[in-house]
Formats: C-alpha cells, sequence, structure tokens
C-alpha cells in the first residue's frame, strides 16, 4: 500500500498498490475487500471527487492520471499529464484537479469532466503534494527538489508565496489553530 483515502460519502475505502500496479477498494463499513483494479505503471495519490463517484488515481510510470468510476470499480478514462505525476487534489468547488507534476516545476491544473488542462502554476522543482489552508482559497504546494513549500491561489491559478523548508518536503499537516504548517 502506498495511500489511501475514504470516499466522502464513507462508503469506500480505497488504497493504490504501487509496486503492484493496481488499486483496492475496500467496503468501509468493515473494510471487507471489494475489487482489485489492475491499473498503469505506478499507480501513486489518489482523490475521490466530492460526489464519490469517481476516484482520481495519478500514476508515475506513466505520467498519466487515471479516472475511476466507482459504480463499476472500472478505469473510466487515463489523460497523459507530466512527467512524474505525483500529489492530487480536487479544487474546493469539484472542478478542477491540481496534479503535482514532481519531474517537473508545476501544478497541472485540469478540467476533469472535460478531461483537459486549463492552466500550469509554476511552482517549483518536484512538485509533489497538496495541503488547502481551509479558507477555500488557498492551497499548499510540497515542492521536493526546490525545498519549499508554495502558497497557490486557486481562484487565479497563481503562486502567492514560498516558504522555505529543508530536506525534500512531501506531507504536510495543518495545526488546528491555523498557525503552525508541520511538513
Amino acid at each position: 500500500p502506498y495511500q489511501l483515502a475514504f470516499s466522502p460519502d464513507r462508503k469506500w475505502f480505497a488504497v493504490t498498490c504501487l509496486r503492484l500496479n493496481r488499486v483496492d477498494f475496500y467496503d468501509a463499513d468493515g473494510f471487507r475487500l471489494v475489487k482489485r483494479v489492475p491499473i498503469g505503471k505506478l499507480p501513486s495519490h489518489i482523490v475521490f471527487s466530492g460526489d464519490s463517484s469517481t476516484l482520481f488515481v495519478t500514476l508515475q510510470g506513466s505520467d498519466e492520471i487515471a479516472g475511476i468510476d466507482m459504480k463499476t470499480q472500472a478505469v473510466r478514462w487515463t489523460m497523459p499529464v507530466g512527467k512524474l505525476p505525483a500529489g492530487i487534489a480536487m479544487s474546493p468547488d469539484d472542478r478542477n484537479l491540481m496534479v503535482g507534476i514532481m519531474g517537473e516545476d508545476y501544478v497541472d491544473v485540469i478540467d476533469w469532466r472535460a478531461q483537459k488542462s486549463i492552466a500550469h502554476v509554476t511552482t517549483g522543482k518536484g512538485a509533489h503534494n497538496f495541503l488547502p489552508l481551509g479558507d477555500k482559497r488557498r492551497v499548499f504546494v510540497s515542492n521536493r527538489v526546490e525545498n519549499t513549500v508554495s502558497i497557490v491561489d486557486m481562484a487565479t491559478w497563481t503562486k502567492l508565496a514560498d516558504i522555505k523548508v529543508p530536506g525534500g518536503p512531501d506531507c504536510m499537516e495543518l495545526a488546528a489553530d491555523g498557525k503552525t504548517l508541520y511538513v
């Protein structure tokens, strides 16, 4: 297992199996395995659509993302993105996916319903993972190679600032009071 997520409706528990090139789906109530879905090379990070109908997966080994239909637990579509897609997050309005393009220096913003890239936000080398600030407007982006965390405005898709963080920042968490970022 590499990354895991509960669906917003709490019906599903999904796990990427990076080394095994599959995604496993469990009934979230009893953690009973429901289905194993073979998928492209190196499934990495995941996020559900707000209505829990689709699971999105980055495929680091094939430079793609995939959309999985949760009614059938089958791959509905794949889309090429930049080199080494890593973290994936949904915008607060459920309209756009943000994909950290770790082999580059940007976040690819995708209209997932149209399966079309609508913006590239240059953040820093090794753009990797996301954490919303909680205001439904800004998001933190870790840049593993650049050793920074960027703050991105999701209304304008622009970088607002960088915070220097040594050691190849990856995952992040914000303290409950909103004053401390753990990286």
